[in-house]
């Protein structure tokens, strides 16, 4: 027996699910349309000019001769080949492959250099080249190029989180703030206050009705990631699912806020194109948002969306456990109070 209480919200999320059901339509526009806009950017992205590759020189086993490498491979001479060089530990060069921070590593042995990389990631192949090309002029050292094919340093298991978090990310604006201003196009809102429904429950089945609608597709995304794809999930799924929702729940509460007073579609799409592309472009969805000057790194670190994606990464990539991204969480969970209250604050009934 549902206590009276909670029988409106009840009510108004099992009237949004009846309305789900009966405009099959809206899945594209809430699934469909964020992850064609994702692909599209993508391609966009891949027929860019190169951007100048990160590349890394591991330390070990001859701390002397990597530091020879790097400084070689820095020589302003080479402007047709330009790199980023750093040197870091062997281990540090591994993570940060893994999480999209470098193109390649090397691996400086006494007689040979061993590349390390992802043959599939273009950049990857792009920056070997480069490398080699630089090498082979300066260094009569024999060249070893170790492809990366093991799940967790491919391109795809990068990939596969920012593609996930700009679902959720546009699933919580168009599924949520559309709603709104579709009901206050159909002044339904004077109805329902005419109802023994608390305002605070409206606002509260929206968000519900999201999450429950999320849960089987991220899901399926995962599974088929996993299983089919090898993208590997060495984290705790409880620590996944925690993450996936308060970042859904953070977005849903963006798009409460953004359909709060509107009362035009083509105003609310402007403006939930306004929140979203910044965060496509800056978020690292598909290279690594450090790729961008440090001094606007704290706007980007701002971001909902970088948070939920790097996250993410933490999680399935490196095994991150639920202490290890709480300040993540924290910052979307702040997200989604702050935002919540203010949509309840401003909501325009009328």
């Amino acid at each position: 027996m549902i206590p009276q209480r909670w029988q409106p919200l009840v009510m108004l999320i099992a009237a949004r699910f009846h309305e789900f059901v009966r405009e099959p339509e809206v899945i594209f526009w809430v699934y469909g349309f964020p992850l064609g806009l994702a692909i599209g950017l993508f391609f966009a992205f891949s027929n860019t000019k190169p951007q100048t590759p990160d590349v890394d020189v591991a330390g070990t086993p001859d701390q002397v001769r990597a530091e020879q490498v790097a400084q070689r491979l820095r020589d302003e001479r080479w402007q047709d080949e330009k790199l980023k060089v750093e040197v870091h530990s062997e281990d540090a060069c591994k993570k940060r492959l893994t999480m999209g921070k470098s193109a390649l590593y090397l691996v400086v042995h006494p007689n040979k250099i061993e590349y390390v990389y992802d043959p599939a990631r273009a950049e990857s192949v792009q920056a070997r080249y480069w490398t080699e090309a630089i090498l082979s002029r300066t260094d009569g050292s024999n060249i070893e190029p170790t492809a990366v094919s093991e799940p967790g340093s491919r391109y795809i298991d990068f990939l596969l989180p920012g593609l996930i978090g700009t679902n959720i990310m546009g699933g919580g604006l168009f599924g949520v703030g559309f709603v709104l201003v579709d009901m206050r196009v159909r002044k339904l809102f004077k109805r329902l206050r005419a109802t023994p429904m608390r305002n605070s429950d409206l606002l509260m089945s929206l968000l519900i009705s999201r999450l429950l609608f999320l849960l089987p597709e991220m899901a399926a995304l995962l599974c088929v990631g996993h299983f089919a794809l090898g993208v590997p999930i060495n984290g705790s799924l409880f620590t996944l699912g925690v993450l996936i929702l308060i970042g859904a729940a953070a977005f849903s509460a963006i798009g409460l806020l953004l359909g709060s007073r509107t009362d035009k579609t083509e105003t609310a799409s402007g403006l939930m194109n306004m929140i979203m592309l910044p965060m496509y472009i800056l978020s690292g969805v598909f290279f690594s948002s450090k790729r961008f000057p440090d001094q606007v790194q704290p706007f980007i670190q701002a971001l909902p969306l970088t948070q939920l994606i790097d996250a993410m990464r933490e999680v399935m990539l490196e095994g991150a456990g639920l202490g290890e991204v709480g300040w993540r969480i924290a910052i979307l969970a702040g997200y989604a109070v702050g935002t919540f209250a203010l949509a309840l604050y401003l909501f325009k009934w009328r």
